[in-house]
């Protein structure tokens, strides 16, 4: 006799709170098979594939496509352990041993316990629950995530806590209808903000909007367009707003000739083998300034009013995609050769135009490097990528008009700016690491003396 267990949308790790569904992989009445992937979400942070951790038949899917959907909420539900029941009702005394079995079964068998490869395992307790232990008649066509269960259950609500029932009032959520998830059915807090989550999203599903009037419809064209920020653009927001916020930040920057980093680049790459780009130069000069000025690869604890300067240099680089401005980054980037860096900062942007970042390829991030320049513009005042201590813009190298030997001429020029957290550092730090950046664009050997 089968068993339908519930897949919820897992915890996708690095604070994510909730995902969009991009694409469903399967549908109902398709049969998987353990960790195969059945869904297609967009985070915050990246575009990634979900397997489910059953295997079995598909009984129910939970969300349409571009339905934004928080961590915890059903998924899909998938009949495993055996054929779906037929409909007929067996005695309690000859059903109540297989149900047992099959469901001892379905938790060593048809359970793998990984819920997101990269994002670690659990055991069946925590991270599944049982929707229902009779076996539905036929399979249920999809409809929007439930939490409630269908009948009222007898006797008082398994609820402890005044501010869980206060929430449930002000939602207009009768707790008798919501099935907890602590101990012995006691509905926590997170129940009750993920049923009237769940419930909005199906409300907002399942009813269609009415026609607007023709002055309506003026009324709104005249306000202009509104775009929801979520995703990577909301995630964008959140994280420069709390940067301003948070972060006293102050900018200092200075023009430098960069003919003599041009012309090393180039000697590099007649010399034959890998071809070396621009910007790995100029993060092998950052790792080696951040290594003379470490105030600058640090972090703030605002709780413990401490600096915390770190060992290792992990080089995030802003890069544009069709999803929006996302900043992968390099590991240890201060004990790579230019070669390496090359390779990985191609890598790594060419999965990011393809939307196939994992979050650790977007976090942890020490310091970050800008180059704007791409964009065609001289110069621009970066904002921190919180919860860094600093970020180097870098403008187009372009020809101009410079004194060089006494004497005017064309060089390549190029603008660099640096925006710092003056709590981890005052300016004589930051205009010493920018300084030390400019010359060694505009003499590549002053590199030799640290290597």
């Amino acid at each position: 006799m089968a068993q339908v267990l519930e897949f919820k949308l897992p915890d996708l790790g690095e604070g994510l709170t909730e995902a969009e569904i991009v694409r469903w992989l399967v549908a109902v009445g398709d049969v998987v098979a353990i960790d195969q992937p059945v869904v297609e979400v967009e985070t915050a942070k990246a575009m990634v594939e979900v397997p489910c951790p059953y295997g079995g038949v598909v009984t129910a899917r939970f969300g349409e496509e571009g339905t934004e959907l928080p961590v915890g909420a059903p998924l899909l539900t998938v009949a495993v352990g055996g054929a779906p029941d037929d409909g007929a009702s067996p005695a309690p005394e000859a059903t109540k041993a297989p149900q047992a079995a099959a469901a001892k079964d379905a938790e060593s068998s048809e359970y793998s316990g990984n819920v997101l490869v990269g994002y670690g395992t659990a055991g069946p307790a925590a991270r599944r629950r049982r929707v229902r232990h009779e076996t539905p008649a036929a399979a249920p066509a999809p409809a929007p995530a439930a939490l409630v269960q269908p009948e009222a259950p007898a006797g008082p609500v398994p609820v402890i806590s005044p501010l869980v029932r206060k929430l449930a009032r002000d939602g207009g959520l009768d707790l008798r209808q919501v099935r907890g998830s602590g101990p012995e059915g006691l509905i926590l807090r997170a129940d009750v903000e993920t049923a009237l989550a769940v419930r909005e999203q199906a409300a907002t599903v399942s009813t269609p909007a009415p026609a607007p009037a023709p002055s309506a419809v003026a009324a709104s064209a005249a306000l202009g367009e509104r775009v929801p920020l979520r995703g990577v653009r909301g995630a964008v927001a959140d994280k420069l707003s709390r940067s301003r916020t948070e972060i006293p930040d102050a900018t200092c920057w200075v023009d430098a000739d960069a003919t003599e980093l041009m012309a090393a680049r180039a000697a590099m790459n007649a010399a034959g083998g890998p071809k070396i780009s621009v910007l790995a130069l100029l993060a092998r000069i950052c790792t080696h300034a951040l290594a003379r000025f470490p105030e600058l690869n640090s972090t703030v604890d605002t709780a413990a009013r401490e600096i915390v300067r770190l060992p290792d240099v992990h080089l995030g680089f802003a890069a544009q995609t069709p999803r929006g401005l996302v900043v992968p980054v390099v590991r240890d980037a201060g004990g790579r050769t230019a070669e390496s860096l090359t390779a990985e900062f191609a890598r790594l942007t060419e999965s990011a135009r393809q939307g196939t970042l994992t979050p650790a390829d977007l976090t942890g991030g020490t310091f970050t490097l800008n180059n704007y320049g791409v964009f065609g513009v001289d110069g621009s005042t970066p904002i921190i990528n919180h919860p860094e201590a600093a970020m180097l813009g870098v403008g187009r190298i372009v020809p101009k008009p410079w004194v060089h030997g006494g004497e005017l001429a064309v060089r390549q020029v190029v603008q660099l700016s640096l925006t710092f957290d003056h709590r981890v550092c005052d300016g004589g730090t930051a205009g010493g690491f920018l300084r030390y950046v400019a010359d060694c664009v505009e003499n590549p050997a002053v590199l030799l003396r640290t290597l």
